[in-house]
């Protein structure tokens, strides 16, 4: 008698921002499974998240799960949950049970007992999904997908800096969403480098037109809603658009790899002398790296009722008045209203305008005097 054939895996999970990207390549090359990309978040995802969340929870609770739904609708039949450092470790049980109570039935692989600094924890885990897998496949996908999001904070770093000056408008994003295609089968780091090497030396060459006396703004804050460019309303889009610089240090990085809570507070003692949670250490420090590259504003983006970030808007305050820098508090849910968002970042803008005219007279004056 034939033994049944098993069901191949067809696996997804939810977006968040490009870091999908690597996501997608380390699943599939470590669970041996098919990686079935959901679709980009939109209205319609939003609406099937939060119709069958608990109202309370944030919006990136909803996010997910909307994103589930449409995965499971399109056909996967697996579906993977990270842990992190706030309440996104207990999503999963919760997302899964709500998801199995809609009559989905499907593989759920949570991964929010895993700890990513201790080797043996991830690779037992992993060998519980995959029987077959070996060490080598785990250490060399891994090491790959690092480098794919070390590379990707880079670039997307350079083009924030730049995306509102290009000539042509369009041209950063549709070069980057080439290069996210190029890396997502490279089978090797020599391979990634290169593909990295190219469009580094590429985005250095597209045209801009980069005033001297750009306006800069930086974003700090709770990290799915700062990163998941849909849940903030494109609010880097929004700035560009204004023609202004922009800077995110708050990245998977800085945020999960170089793991640096303890040495931050050590930095930052005036002003936290405590872990407050999450990424609040890290938005603290991100705003105070602002001020002292002289950046004209910033803004601390988050979900709705996201503790952590509550507790650190009380110390951004201080910093706001012992610094003179505005902040502009920006909080995103499921019923966030587009047009009072822009209405707001359009008074930000206009303040930080008014702020720079004062500076721009004062350069007039020394440029004078020193001619005389």
């Amino acid at each position: 008698m034939s033994k049944a054939k098993k069901e191949k895996l067809v696996v997804s999970m939810w977006q968040f921002g490009n870091y999908i990207v690597p996501f997608s390549y380390f699943i599939k090359n470590v669970f041996d499974a098919e990686f079935l990309m959901p679709p980009r978040i939109t209205k319609k995802t939003l609406k099937l998240g939060a119709l069958h969340s608990p109202d309370a929870i944030c919006s990136p609770f909803k996010f997910q799960l909307g994103n589930y739904i449409e995965a499971l609708d399109n056909g996967a039949n697996a579906l993977v949950q990270v842990g992190g450092p706030c309440r996104l470790t207990y999503y999963g049980e919760a997302q899964e049970q709500i998801l199995k109570d809609l009559g989905y039935d499907f593989k759920f692989f949570n991964l929010a007992d895993v700890n990513i600094y201790e080797p043996m924890s991830v690779w037992n885990r992993l060998k519980d999904i995959n029987k077959d897998l070996s060490l080598k496949t785990v250490t060399k996908t891994l090491l790959i997908a690092i480098e794919m999001v070390k590379q990707m904070d880079y670039l997307e770093g350079f083009i924030r800096e730049n995306v509102g000056f290009e000539v042509i408008p369009g041209t950063f994003e549709l070069h980057y969403d080439e290069y996210l295609k190029e890396i997502s089968d490279v089978t090797s780091i020599k391979e990634l480098k290169k593909i990295y090497n190219y469009y580094v030396q590429f985005f250095k060459r597209v045209k801009i037109n980069k005033p001297k006396d750009v306006l800069k703004v930086g974003i700090v804050g709770e990290y799915y809603t700062i990163m998941e460019p849909f849940s903030n309303h494109f609010l880097e889009k929004e700035l560009a658009k204004r023609n202004i610089m922009i800077k995110r240090t708050m990245n998977v990085s800085s945020t999960v790899f170089q793991r640096q809570v303890p040495k931050l507070l050590k930095k930052d003692l005036k002003y936290v002398k405590y872990d407050i949670g999450a990424t609040g250490v890290y938005t603290i420090n991100a705003a105070l790296e602002m001020i002292k590259d002289k950046y004209d504003g910033i803004i601390h983006v988050k979900s709705f009722g996201c503790t952590p970030e509550i507790d650190s808007m009380s110390i951004l305050q201080r910093i706001s008045s012992d610094h003179d820098i505005p902040i502009l508090y920006l909080s995103f849910d499921t019923q966030t209203s587009e047009t009072g968002f822009e209405t707001r970042l359009e008074a930000f803008h206009d303040m930080i305008l008014m702020q720079q005219e004062p500076k721009k007279e004062i350069k007039i004056k020394k440029k004078k005097a020193s001619k005389k």
